[in-house]
């Protein structure tokens, strides 16, 4: 080891406190730390923060005159289209989907601080009759998704998974998959890959020790994704399989669809490589992203760099005019992931800075765990790349029957495992009783005020009391989306039960006790 050599490196950026502690470590611990030193590009380290310091100065100003709401051409809903264009867009996705074009792509390498949980969030049980996972929930929407596409073109296919996992995830990913077989998918259809890491930095820039012999790494955000693709050949993976379109969304989110055919097939119908799936803002100071155009460009403008008046902005119809909520949950061609993989576009994706609690070491070498932010993580975006689109498309969807992330732990505000797991329950219960089942008491006496309207009903506001709170869990092997449930018309149901399936393939109705 030229320790000396790495000394004078260090010093020369700034960084020469990462051997304060060198000679107190064990020969093992030296060459770990030579070697995590010897890895990272100071040079580059060193740019990125002063990028994204200069990116967080100028996210301070707001951008509202820069701003233009999305073209109406580019855009689509469940609630504003005809049953026979839903039929038709489904159709098309199916289609592709049958014919093995469409893969689906997750994001899963973040370290889920805010849970509280030592492993990766989609190992997660909510709380769910079944137990399932959020992995579990997913594996199963995607068989249950090949199914219905090869009963529509009358072809085996298979949609491939790609899980991109970092160094924190990857290991226990892995490991999970393989003590469930998969969770009946083919292994070698289950690809999982790595993004890479950058480290955590001080408010001044300088790389944070988190042990005396270990730095501070943090995966380089969602964003991270593209270098990730080229570096791991995910690009060479998926033409060889034939993929052209791949789904791309985040881990948390209980009511995904992956590779849905109705967003599927709307992208493709307008012919566009590059689409967002939103939801409507429920509110001006909803704090969340919006999809908008930005000097002409398509992009996602986090709140706070909106003004207030902006936000409360409103359209003809009396609407948001910047509504088109971002919920990671994207449309990609092969083509353009190619494209913007390519080193030219990649490096045009700036760090955005993420304050964030770091554990790191004190003046004695103690690992102390703050309880404010105390330094930075630098991360990408995945969509970031929207600047670089010609064809986008926007898909407006329900938020009650797609859009639930589990962000937190138990006793926060929202978008804990409770929520998720009534929010799944309270949409199962909605597709049963639309496909004629009556749930009713140990006495045989009905449930009384919920609804079964879908696409566009007030889902949420449908289950607000005890007596309406119905757990019915229906498995993504029985239903991917509501149908396939024709055979409990009609069928009385004494909640708790799960309705899953059989091996005939035919409805069995499980009746749980608490």
């Amino acid at each position: 080891m030229d320790v000396d050599g790495l000394r004078s490196h260090l010093d020369a950026h700034g960084q020469s406190h990462l051997l304060q502690f060198w000679e107190g470590l064990s020969e093992d611990e030296k060459q770990m730390l030579f070697d995590e030193l010897k890895l990272i590009d100071l040079e580059k380290v060193s740019q990125y923060f002063k990028d994204a310091d200069a990116t967080l100065r100028v996210s301070a100003e707001k951008i509202d005159d820069h701003l233009e709401t999305l073209p109406p051409e580019v855009c689509g809903s469940v609630r504003g289209s005809s049953p026979a264009d839903i039929v038709k867009y489904r159709k098309r996705g199916l289609t592709e989907v049958g014919n093995s074009r469409v893969g689906v792509l997750l994001l899963a390498g973040g370290q889920g601080t805010r849970l509280g949980v030592p492993y990766p969030k989609g190992m997660y049980d909510v709380g769910l009759p079944s137990g399932k996972t959020l992995y579990q929930l997913q594996a199963e929407r995607i068989l249950r998704l090949q199914r219905l596409a090869q009963e529509e073109t009358g072809q085996v296919c298979h949609i491939p998974w790609y899980i991109m996992t970092s160094e924190h995830t990857k290991e226990a990913t892995q490991t999970f998959f393989q003590k469930h077989q998969f969770f009946g998918l083919q292994p070698d259809n289950v690809v999982i890959f790595e993004q890479g890491l950058l480290p955590c930095l001080t408010f001044e820039g300088k790389i944070i020790l988190e042990t005396p012999g270990r730095l501070a790494l943090a995966p380089d955000g969602n964003g991270g994704l593209y270098r990730a693709l080229k570096a791991e050949g995910m690009l060479e993976d998926m033409a060889r399989r034939g993929t052209q379109y791949i789904h791309v969304y985040c881990v948390d989110n209980i009511l995904v669809k992956m590779a849905d055919p109705v967003f599927v097939g709307f992208c493709v119908e307008k012919n566009a490589e590059c689409g967002a799936k939103v939801v409507e803002k429920t509110a001006p100071q909803e704090a969340v992203g919006v999809v908008c155009k930005v000097n002409g460009r398509y992009q996602v403008v986090e709140y706070s760099e909106i003004t207030l008046p902006t936000a409360e902005k409103r359209a003809a119809d009396g609407r948001l005019a910047f509504r088109a909520g971002n919920i990671c949950n994207h449309f990609f061609t092969l083509d353009f992931l190619r494209h913007v993989c390519h080193e030219t576009q990649e490096r045009q994706l700036k760090h955005h800075v993420a304050k964030k609690k770091i554990p790191h070491v004190d003046a004695e070498g103690r690992t102390v765990k703050p309880q404010s932010p105390n330094g930075i993580k630098m991360e990408k975006f995945v969509f970031d790349v929207f600047q670089f689109a010609r064809n986008f498309a926007v898909w407006d969807v329900v938020r009650e029957e797609e859009f639930s992330p589990l962000k937190n732990a138990d006793g926060a505000a929202k978008d804990t495992p409770t929520t998720c797991r009534h929010d799944l329950l309270a949409l199962h219960q909605l597709f049963a009783k639309a496909a004629g089942a009556l749930f009713v008491h140990a006495d045989g006496s009905p449930y009384s005020g919920a609804h079964s309207q879908l696409n566009g009903g007030d889902a949420g506001q449908e289950l607000n009391s005890a007596e309406d709170a119905v757990v019915c869990e229906i498995s993504p092997l029985l239903s991917y989306a509501g149908e396939g449930l024709d055979s409990v018309k009609g069928q009385k149901l004494c909640p708790p039960v799960l309705l899953d399936r059989s091996e005939d393939n035919s409805l069995q109705v499980v009746q749980l006790y608490p």
